[in-house]
């Protein structure tokens, strides 16, 4: 029987299977930890990172708000990342975990920033 982990693995392989992001439909990947969330924006084809947030910023952790809060925080501020790059447009990578919670607020929050996805 397959752990918990391996079964997210699994679904994160399954899903980077069909979702792929280019210089200008980059991938918004986020990875959630316990504590904290994490997005980037990735050009796969050359392999490159190009604008990152996470719940560990000094904007973000001053404030003394719940987990969810902070990750729809996270998905403005790669939304504003993005908008100086001149990217509008960006493919959604959940990364195995369900579209509900926190990872739904990251989407929310890079949404309501001007993300297309």
């Amino acid at each position: 029987m397959n752990t918990k982990l391996e079964q997210r693995q699994k679904i994160r392989f399954r899903i980077r299977k069909k979702v792929s992001g280019t210089s200008i439909k980059p991938r918004l990947s986020v990875f959630r930890s316990n504590s904290d969330i994490y997005a980037q924006l990735i050009d796969d084809e050359n392999g490159v990172t190009i604008a990152a947030s996470s719940s560990r910023e000094k904007d973000i952790v001053a404030q003394k708000i719940p987990k969810i809060e902070k990750s729809k925080l996270v998905g403005a501020s790669i939304a504003l990342k993005a908008k100086e790059f001149g990217i509008e447009v960006c493919v959604f990578d959940r990364g195995g975990n369900l579209y509900h919670g926190r990872i739904k607020a990251v989407a929310d929050g890079a949404r309501e920033g001007g993300l297309q996805f």
